[in-house]
């Protein structure tokens, strides 16, 4: 069942708490982690020596300086989307392909550890709530925020332009055929979007995100139960 279609059928079934909950968190993940992922790519740059995101006012989390109407409703309606991308100048970074695939990487490392936190969280209230309506929809509201953020870390780190994968990548490809392929970023885009709006994508996608969410739960379950 795609997210849209669950969104549905909670509102046919009457479960109005759980729908609340799921618009909620999905709100928190586009208007505070969103942010929190591009942000990450501004001071990465920054502190690599590129100050154009800076200077674009991107280092900040601002929502509004972050939101992408398209990348907004392709969250909420899918679990995965994006934000405007943050403008890097490669000319300006120290150590350019190093650089570069370090900026890249510090997007979805972000997504990861507001995952690992909100994975904690999410067992810490629910041994405090024990059974407590209160506790266990903050804890449900933590859990959905670790998914999305998990399913845009692994979306991500998907080697396809103009993904961040795909610049992390570039560190080891020669820059003829890296510039080749980026030329087709928008067609390529394109492609990745009719792959999710038809499933292909999202299931794999949603395979590594649920392999990956329970490695981040070992320790907290061991520990909460």
């Amino acid at each position: 069942m795609s997210r849209f279609s669950y969104m549905i059928s909670l509102v046919r079934e009457g479960d109005y708490l759980t729908f609340a909950v799921l618009i909620l968190s999905t709100c928190f993940v586009v208007f505070c982690c969103g942010p929190i992922h591009e942000f990450a790519h501004a001071y990465a740059a920054y502190k690599c020596g590129d100050d154009t995101a800076k200077m674009q006012g991107r280092l900040t989390i601002n929502p509004f300086a972050h939101l992408d109407f398209i990348g907004t409703l392709m969250i909420f309606f899918f679990g995965i989307g994006y934000a405007k991308p943050v403008p890097v100048n490669p000319a300006r970074l120290k150590h350019p392909r190093r650089d570069m695939a370090l900026v890249s990487l510090a997007g979805p490392t972000s997504n990861l550890l507001m995952a690992l936190v909100a994975v904690w969280l999410r067992y810490i209230l629910l041994a405090i709530g024990q059974g407590n309506i209160i506790f266990n929809s903050l804890a449900y509201f933590f859990y959905l925020a670790a998914e999305i953020n998990i399913m845009l870390c692994v979306f991500n780190f998907l080697p396809i332009p103009p993904l961040d994968g795909s610049k992390i990548f570039s560190a080891i490809l020669p820059d003829k055929i890296y510039f080749k392929i980026m030329s087709y970023d928008r067609y390529i885009m394109i492609g990745v979007m009719i792959l999710l709006f038809t499933g292909l994508l999202t299931r794999p996608i949603s395979w590594l995100a649920d392999l990956l969410m329970r490695l981040i739960s070992i320790i907290p379950a061991l520990i909460f139960g």
